[in-house]
C-alpha cells in the first residue's frame, strides 16, 4: 500500500515562502510522475507542478517563476518550494504519484492547507 504524507503547509503573509514536502512509503523511482495539485474552496482541483521519473518538470502558468518542484530520491520525498506567495495561492495542496501511463494507479496524499494573508 503506497502512502504519501504531506507536510509544510501553514499561514504566511503575501510575498513570503513555504516549502511543502511529500514523503512516499516507497522509492520515488517507482512512479512515472509525482507532483502537486491544489484545490481552493468551491473550485476544482488543478495541477500545480509535476516532476517525471526522468526529472522533467511542468508548472501551471500561474506559478511559473515562483514555485519549484524537486525530488530527493534518497529520502523518497518530493518538494514544492513556493516563493512570492499570493492570496490566490491559498488552497489545500495535495501530493500525488501517478503510474496510469503504464497501467498503474494514481495515489494521493491527505492534503496540507496553505493560507496566504494579504
Amino acid at each position: 500500500q503506497v502512502q504519501l504524507v504531506e507536510s509544510g503547509g501553514g499561514l504566511v503573509q503575501a510575498g513570503g515562502s513555504l516549502r511543502l514536502s511529500c514523503a512516499a512509503s516507497t522509492s520515488t523511482y517507482n512512479f512515472n510522475v509525482m507532483g502537486w495539485y491544489r484545490q481552493a474552496p468551491g473550485k476544482q482541483r488543478d495541477l500545480v507542478a509535476a516532476i517525471t521519473r526522468g526529472s522533467s518538470t511542468v508548472y501551471a502558468d500561474s506559478v511559473k517563476g515562483r514555485f519549484t518542484v524537486s525530488r530527493d530520491t534518497a529520502k523518497n520525498t518530493v518538494y514544492l518550494q513556493m516563493n512570492s506567495l499570493k492570496a490566490e495561492d491559498t488552497a489545500a495542496y495535495y501530493c500525488y504519484a501517478d503510474n496510469t501511463a503504464t497501467g498503474g494507479y494514481t495515489y494521493w496524499g491527505q492534503g496540507t492547507q496553505v493560507t496566504v494573508s494579504s
